[in-house]
């Protein structure tokens, strides 16, 4: 009696590859190393992806709070503008001239810092996963010898 097909709806593709693989009889072809191989690297590119965001969320958390730091200082200093005398007002603006420069060059800096750790994380996730691929395929090819 000849067997009725399966429904294929529900499989996955990565099933459907392997049952092609098992029907298909191949020799020396290990489809659930193959199917291993390839679902390892599509968790890493996941990971590199998630840490990629990560990075990106915290520079936008970052710069929110530097934006919001400023606007402060900005408005603390139009509140005490107007007392004193022109000596005293050319002071505050020089000081205040110097310290919105030290504040950008240190949340420069600092959102500099978040963009290299993150990068960092992403490509130490990718060249991780290329050194592991190098590895699976070089004791594939020794077991088989």
């Amino acid at each position: 009696m000849a067997k009725k097909p399966e429904d294929n709806s529900t499989q996955s593709f990565m099933d459907m590859f392997a049952d092609l693989g098992k029907n298909l009889k191949m020799p020396n072809v290990d489809v659930d190393a193959i199917l291993s191989h390839h679902r390892k690297n599509l968790e890493a590119l996941e990971k590199s992806a998630k840490a990629t965001t990560a990075g990106a969320s915290a520079v936008f958390n970052k710069q929110r709070e530097q934006l919001q730091e400023t606007l402060s200082e900005i408005t603390d200093m139009a509140r005490n503008f107007s007392a004193g005398g022109a000596q005293d007002v050319m002071a505050r603006q020089a000081d205040f001239a110097r310290r919105t420069f030290e504040t950008a060059v240190k949340n420069a800096s600092e959102v500099g810092e978040i963009l290299r750790k993150s990068g960092s994380e992403t490509v130490d996730i990718l060249r991780q996963r290329i050194k592991d691929a190098m590895d699976e395929i070089r004791d594939g090819y020794e077991k088989n010898k």
